[in-house]
């Protein structure tokens, strides 16, 4: 097997990590444990494994005066705003409407890029973002008795911040990936945003009720620390390494499939012709909205 199906494969592999990581997040939170007591376990193992990895793979860790501003803010935005409000969200909505509206990072990231950095908007990209917008309009507004969500209005809403906080992560990191390595950029991401995180999760970690936990939920837990963070980040950075940026990231398309299915097989969703046409309006908006990078690479 060569390194480019290896690396598909891989990329491959951590989309099926994040469609499942819908339900199972939707598992185990709220009925065992608080999304912020989730939130302490996702950031504080995944800060611990990747300064392990460190160790056995020492190299450059120190990150440059001029670049902390930048690495905090990416700390508060790809990791302390973007898992707080990504598992809360979830925690109140369904895994198919979240899976759906994160699918709007992109269309946000073609926001935020020509406000920040003065990406032109042609008329392609205004169709996009339009489209995806409605999409996004038509599921929040969507009444639907046959779900799993606590409070699917607020929940969308949740998501949607999420999404927007990770749409600015993601424009805000690209100078640090062109002065360091991906995965020395992730490492530092996720301990300066655990730093300011970790200390508001923590009462609700050591509030939580363990004794209630069966083999069900410690393999959940496990799942979504290790699996859905740590080795699915390194899976996308393999990716990014050995098949580019552009080429990684189009399977992001691929994970509300995989979510839907997982929870429709294993969650008791439900998945409606509404929520059918609102998908098909984001994945437009999202090809849209990047159809000239798209084109080119």
């Amino acid at each position: 097997m060569n390194k480019h199906t290896k690396a598909h494969l891989a990329v491959l592999g951590a989309n099926i990590i994040f469609g499942a990581n819908y339900s199972i997040v939707k598992f185990i939170t709220p009925g065992f444990m608080h999304p912020f007591a989730i939130n302490f376990v996702r950031v504080a193992s995944s800060i611990t494994l990747f300064w392990i990895l460190w160790l056995f793979k020492p190299g450059a860790w120190v990150i440059q005066k001029k670049h902390v501003p930048r690495f905090i803010a990416c700390g508060i935005t790809g990791v302390l705003i973007n898992q707080i409000f990504f598992i809360k969200g979830l925690s109140l909505t369904t895994p198919i409407h979240s899976s759906l509206l994160s699918l709007c990072t992109p269309i946000f990231i073609t926001i935020i890029a020509a406000w920040l950095i003065k990406e032109t908007l042609n008329w392609l990209k205004i169709i996009g973002l339009a489209l995806g917008v409605i999409g996004a309009l038509l599921l929040i507004m969507l009444k639907d008795n046959n779900h799993t969500g606590l409070n699917v209005l607020l929940g969308d809403l949740l998501v949607i911040i999420n999404a927007i906080s990770y749409a600015f992560y993601l424009v805000m990191v690209r100078p640090l990936m062109a002065n360091y390595s991906a995965i020395h950029v992730i490492r530092w991401v996720f301990t300066i945003g655990g730093v300011i995180m970790l200390p508001i999760s923590a009462p609700v970690f050591i509030a939580t009720n363990w004794q209630g936990f069966a083999l069900t939920q410690w393999a959940a837990l496990g799942f979504i620390a290790i699996g859905a963070t740590f080795f699915a980040y390194l899976f996308n950075v393999y990716g990014i390494a050995k098949l580019g940026a552009s080429a990684t990231g189009a399977y992001i398309y691929t994970q509300p499939v995989f979510a839907a299915i997982i929870a429709i097989l294993f969650a008791g969703e439900h998945f409606s012709w509404i929520k059918a046409i609102a998908a098909i309006l984001i994945f437009s908006g999202v090809y849209f909205a990047n159809f000239k990078r798209i084109v080119s690479d």
